[in-house]
């Protein structure tokens, strides 16, 4: 846990940026029958009913401190999925940074392993040699502040009925542009010090 809070203490560096990886399930929705539109005092109403269509995986990455964010909509949540993905941000997002300092939770398709998995092992290891990883501690995924853009993301466009993967992409893609365009940040402030007064039971007691 502190080694992911000193991370979030470091002053920006544009050589060596913080993101925060995540990913989340959306399940696919579509209206059985159309919604009854808004009219004067009565909401929107929506039929209970409606037809699954599957689910889709998101990725999203923010980099907090220069606000910004990227997502990618995928059909699942493989290893060989988050390999594309972090090789889309070393060689299309951060192509000239040093290394990205990259936050995310200890889930068992984070690791070297799965971008040899994907890729030739001198294109694996280049990847690699591109990121510094911190995990976020077991039971601790609230440390990423990944997760942060996510409720953002459920509150302003997600958490409705989406019937269609394409459809998921368009809306996704749109909230991002306007939310880079906005160059919207994360005020992070929970601290190290926070973390020993807080949740001091976390930690192990000394005897003697």
């Amino acid at each position: 846990m502190e080694d992911v809070l000193d991370v979030y203490c470091r002053p920006y560096d544009p050589r060596r940026p913080v993101v925060c990886l995540d990913e989340s399930p959306k399940e696919l929705r579509a209206h059985v029958r159309p919604p009854l539109p808004v009219e004067s005092g009565r909401p929107q109403r929506i039929d209970d009913h409606y037809q699954r269509n599957g689910t889709r995986n998101v990725f999203l990455a923010c980099e907090p401190l220069r606000g910004w964010r990227e997502i990618k909509v995928t059909e699942r949540r493989t290893k060989q999925d988050w390999a594309h993905f972090v090789q889309e941000l070393v060689d299309v997002h951060y192509p000239d940074v040093e290394r990205i300092v990259l936050v995310m939770d200890n889930l068992n398709t984070h690791r070297p392993a799965s971008l040899y998995e994907a890729f030739e092992p001198a294109e694996a290891k280049r990847i690699w040699d591109r990121v510094e990883i911190h995990y976020t501690p077991k039971h601790g995924s609230w440390l990423n502040m990944a997760e942060c853009e996510f409720s953002v993301l459920s509150r302003q466009c997600t958490q409705r009925r989406i019937p269609d993967e394409q459809t998921l992409v368009d809306e996704v893609a749109a909230w991002r542009d306007e939310r880079n365009a906005d160059t919207a940040r994360i005020d992070w402030r929970f601290t190290t010090a926070d973390a020993r007064i807080k949740l001091k039971h976390l930690y192990p007691r000394l005897h003697g």
